[in-house]
């Protein structure tokens, strides 16, 4: 009976000016089905795509403020609550956040972003958004942002920033509050005018690493090059480092190096600023790669996961 009454409840709806209702069932599915693709790089043609993946996937508390048609809005890695979205009263200032780690979303980063910075333009101060699901209704990312805008990011080892200065914090929030900073990873961005988005992580347990999300076209070309450069002896950071692997993630290569923790990560931009000319030559050369940097590829290929 409840099937029945879902198909008559179909039927009588109304079908859009100019189609008739068997086109208009065909356009509802085929936007169903374009709502379940998933976009294989989210963030690709912005210039701040390395950014965007990193504060999406690892950086665990930082913020960049991004102009989004003449109105300044603050992304950042996470809110209260795993929030999407919340305006700040008049009274503290008025600032528009959005959240790239969020509780509910859908498996299109990209157009839920979207859909959060097309809330905030329109948002009242107090107003808050706890789901950052697209529904179809948003504009492209594109078009809200300047393509070539990259981004300034700030990191913090807490999550005060939450809160304007002099807000007076009840007591159950303070200790929510320290839960959340005790979990902190330490985390900084290194390098970062060198291409892609770098990030020294600490999670403990005797390592720490560096993460270096790059934005490649090709991949294989990406991995080709860390493979010539590894054939070589070279695919390393310094005295103690040592290649980890590399992880796909939103149609970007993340290579990994684990590092001693007791050096800080300043100290590895000169060893970055060289590596990063060796991959650019490495992803120019179109030659065969030779038996000894096949074998290489072979090794990083087998270590290679998608998250």
């Amino acid at each position: 009976m409840a099937e029945k009454n879902r198909t008559k409840n179909q039927d009588s709806a109304p079908v859009p000016e100019g189609m008739s209702r068997r086109q208009a069932k065909l356009a509802a599915r085929a936007a169903e089905r374009e709502a379940l693709n998933k976009d294989p790089r989210p963030f690709g043609g912005l210039a701040a795509e390395a950014d965007l993946v990193a504060l999406r996937e690892f950086v665990p508390s930082a913020a960049a403020t991004l102009d989004v048609h003449g109105t300044p809005v603050t992304i950042c890695t996470v809110l209260p609550g795993a929030g999407a979205g919340v305006i700040r009263s008049e009274e503290e200032g008025g600032e528009r956040f959005v959240a790239l780690q969020v509780a509910s979303h859908s498996h299109n980063p990209g157009r839920d972003l979207a859909y959060a910075l097309n809330w905030a333009l329109t948002a009242q101060p107090g107003d808050t958004l706890q789901s950052t699901t697209a529904d179809g209704t948003q504009p492209e990312l594109s078009s809200l942002i300047d393509t070539a805008a990259s981004l300034s990011i700030t990191s913090y080892r807490d999550f005060f920033w939450w809160f304007p200065p002099g807000s007076d914090v009840p007591a159950d929030v303070q200790q929510a509050l320290a839960r959340a900073n005790a979990a902190v990873v330490p985390s900084t961005q290194v390098a970062p005018d060198l291409p892609g988005s770098i990030w020294w992580v600490n999670p403990g347990g005797g390592k720490a690493h560096i993460r270096w999300v790059r934005s490649e076209d090709s991949e294989p070309r990406l991995l080709a090059a860390l493979a010539r450069i590894a054939a070589r002896g070279d695919l390393h950071l310094g005295e103690g480092t040592k290649f980890a692997g590399a992880f796909r993630v939103h149609g970007v290569t993340v290579p990994v190096w684990d590092l001693d923790p007791s050096i800080e990560p300043d100290a590895y931009a000169a060893a970055l600023e060289a590596l990063n000319g060796a991959i650019e030559a490495g992803y120019a050369d179109d030659s065969a790669l030779s038996p000894a940097e096949r074998r290489q590829l072979d090794n990083i290929k087998s270590r290679q996961v998608t998250i």
